[in-house]
């Protein structure tokens, strides 16, 4: 029987209805699961590319619902639709996105936010906060937990052994200590740590080429320092191709590689493909195919 995977329409004044519903007809998602839409109330209206917090709390009650049936079994995983951060706040919600909520709704101490595509796979040891809090966010507490994530959970995905590589967060790596510290006082420390436990990992490595060289077959994941090293890299090689997977959680969540793209809401216009691909990666998960 195929699992039954629910889609979050996200914002609904954002693009997310349009490109779940267009998922949700795709014959290739069809093909592989019976996907349920979870948004707004039939008849409620939003006005495209409006911001609100009556948007915000729409879509979060949309994925309070999908989390509360995939806990009870009534799906089997969820591929989440784009949600507006700034509506979220308007709506008086404290989390960021997707991830932290997850973690919240699902009483997961720790999470991580990959983003999986064919051509490059990266983990983030920080994800949304300001880029000025990040040699602060980034202890060695969270570097060691991110290590050990990734190395729990790759295997899902085929790769019994990963091999991995940690990004540094400075230029060049820090130059051992002359441009920046985090790389000696936290990344170092604990990728030795990993190591000594039988991990196969490496660095800190430059974040200036240690992309390329996990993209040449050198390494099954990257771990980034922060939200726009992993990011940028993922969306130049993959973009509406990758998809946003959160490690750690009692259940199989992917996403988006992209925003609510209120510019082009209503328009009829948006491209489906990476919920799409969201939507089969979790199908795979979901059956516990590769």
């Amino acid at each position: 029987m195929k699992p039954r995977i629910g889609i979050t329409v996200g914002d609904p004044a954002g693009i997310g209805p349009e490109i779940a519903r267009k998922t949700a007809d795709d014959p290739r998602v069809r093909e592989v699961c019976e996907p349920v839409l979870y948004g707004p109330p039939e008849g409620t209206q939003f006005t495209p590319g409006h911001l609100s917090a009556e948007a915000g709390r729409a879509a979060y009650d949309a994925i309070c619902a999908a989390v509360r049936d995939a806990q009870a079994g009534t799906i089997a995983a969820i591929a989440t639709a784009p949600i507006n951060k700034l509506a979220f706040s308007k709506a008086g919600l404290p989390w960021k996105g997707h991830t932290d909520l997850l973690g919240h709704l699902t009483g997961s101490r720790r999470v991580a936010m990959m983003f999986w595509s064919e051509p490059l796979k990266v983990v983030l040891a920080t994800v949304h906060v300001p880029l000025a809090a990040v040699p602060v966010t980034l202890t060695l507490d969270v570097m060691n937990e991110t290590i050990d994530l990734t190395v729990r959970e790759l295997p899902r995905f085929g790769i019994a052994r990963p091999r991995l590589a940690v990004a540094g967060l400075n230029p060049h790596a820090g130059e051992d200590g002359l441009l920046g510290a985090e790389e000696r006082t936290v990344i170092r420390p604990a990728v030795e740590a990993a190591r000594s436990r039988g991990v196969n990992i490496v660095g800190p490595l430059p974040a200036d080429s240690v992309f390329v060289r996990a993209r040449r077959g050198e390494f099954d994941a990257v771990i980034a320092c922060y939200h726009d090293q992993g990011l940028i890299p993922v969306k130049l090689l993959a973009f509406g191709q990758s998809v946003n997977v959160t490690l750690g959680l009692p259940i199989v969540r992917t996403s988006v590689d992209h925003g609510t793209a209120f510019d082009i809401a209503g328009k009829g216009v948006a491209d489906p493909a990476s919920l799409v691909e969201a939507t089969l990666l979790a199908g795979r998960l979901a059956s516990g195919s590769r």
